[in-house]
């Protein structure tokens, strides 16, 4: 099972950027489509991004497409968000995900992902 540790959240104002990172350990990174995935206080875990195995096929959600970009790095075994342009409406706890070849229910069901870490906080001031 491969382990994975997310950082460089933090407080930003609106307009502004992070750059979200994942460590992952136990496997090599390579093996693992990957994926970020939010959840604000209330509200259910939702998609953020997903990048397959080798960063060939990338997915996004309508609400953060042209403001995220999901990639990542196998010899470092590291994943990355970077999120520009920044909204209130991103503040969440930011998780990154890892699946298997072969996502059953899609990139973007939450059930697609067998192993989380324990996720960052986000939080974007107006």
């Amino acid at each position: 099972q491969v382990q994975l540790v997310e950082s460089g959240g933090g407080l930003a104002h609106a307009g502004g950027s992070l750059r979200l990172s994942c460590a992952a350990s136990g496997r090599a990174l390579s093996m693992y489509n990957m994926a970020w995935f939010r959840q604000a206080p209330g509200k259910e875990r939702e998609f953020v991004a997903a990048i397959s195995r080798n960063g060939g096929s990338i997915y996004y959600a309508d609400s953060v497409k042209g403001r995220f970009t999901i990639s990542r790095d196998n010899a470092k075994n590291t994943v990355y968000l970077q999120m520009n342009s920044l909204k209130p409406e991103d503040t969440a706890v930011y998780y990154c995900a890892a699946g298997p070849d072969g996502l059953r229910y899609g990139p973007r069901n939450v059930a697609s992902w067998a192993s989380w870490g324990q996720g960052t906080q986000v939080t974007v001031s107006s």
